[in-house]
């Protein structure tokens, strides 16, 4: 049991030179939970409706169902240590008033994803993050338990701070003419989402609208509607929907095309992917 918990939770350390130059961000929508170091670099990171202009040793905290993505305000080299492990992991560790995933659980969709530390408890976070690297790349005897140790310490400290009631909530920047657009797509991802019906619905032109949302956003309107649409047809599925039904019913007329998306986003087609999370 210990041996497969400890595949289940991945660390990686990750280093990248000029990122503007060599590094191609798209989305992230992933079936695991996250916890995103931030190292180094000069980065505005988007979760649903909120972008965070990093600073070094902030932690942003991601759910399955949160699309996120970095984008790049400067070439300074980009470092970050990401960690990901599926819920099973949380309720495995988890006893009654002890939710190990209260950090995940206990806020509204894309709200109040970074964390809010001090100086010191960065740093005492940065050296857990940095030790679980290690455990995970050189493997000696009891690896096993000192991985699991030190992920245990690390989800007991961030609970910890995030319970805390007595903090301000860490700054955002909530783009204001995009909060109104971003909730009418969440909204309406079953009905039609193209330019022509949005600049008829918020009497804005579609040159500008593209233009507002790739400088605040980092992407493509298009992008964003898709990955929203991916993700419902996710629920879908797991919900037991037929592929065609969460097809409709996140606004795709045509099934090759849907089908094409899926794959693109998730890398696997819609029956691929039911098999892959049931295992």
């Amino acid at each position: 049991m210990l041996e497969t918990l400890n595949n289940e939770i991945i660390c990686i350390k990750n280093r990248t030179q000029n990122p503007m130059d060599n590094y191609k961000m798209d989305f992230h929508l992933h079936d695991d939970y996250e916890i995103y170091l931030f190292l180094s670099g000069g980065v505005r990171y988007f979760i649903e409706k909120n972008s965070y202009d990093l600073l070094p040793g902030d932690i942003l905290l991601m759910r399955p169902d949160e699309i996120h993505k970095a984008t790049f305000k400067s070439n300074e080299t980009y470092e970050r240590i990401i960690l990901n492990f599926p819920e099973s992991v949380l309720k495995f560790f988890s006893t009654e008033g002890h939710d190990l995933g209260y950090c995940y659980f206990n806020r509204p969709h894309g709200e109040k994803n970074r964390l809010n530390t001090t100086d010191d408890e960065k740093n005492e976070l940065i050296a857990l993050f940095e030790k679980l690297v290690m455990a995970d790349t050189y493997k000696k005897l009891w690896s096993i338990q000192l991985k699991l140790a030190i992920f245990l310490e690390i989800m007991v400290k961030i609970n910890r701070i995030f319970s805390d009631e007595t903090r301000t909530a860490p700054s955002t920047q909530r783009h204001r003419n995009l909060i109104p657009i971003l909730e009418f797509i969440d909204q309406n991802l079953d009905k039609d989402l193209s330019l022509k019906t949005l600049q008829k619905e918020f009497y804005i032109s579609g040159s500008h609208l593209c233009q507002i949302f790739r400088q605040t956003t980092g992407f493509t309107l298009h992008e964003y509607i898709m990955y929203k649409r991916i993700c419902r047809a996710k629920q879908c599925l797991i919900n037991g929907e037929s592929s065609y039904n969460a097809a409709v019913k996140c606004g795709f007329t045509d099934y090759s095309n849907f089908y094409r998306a899926f794959k693109k986003v998730t890398g696997y087609s819609p029956r691929e992917y039911l098999k892959q999370i049931s295992k």
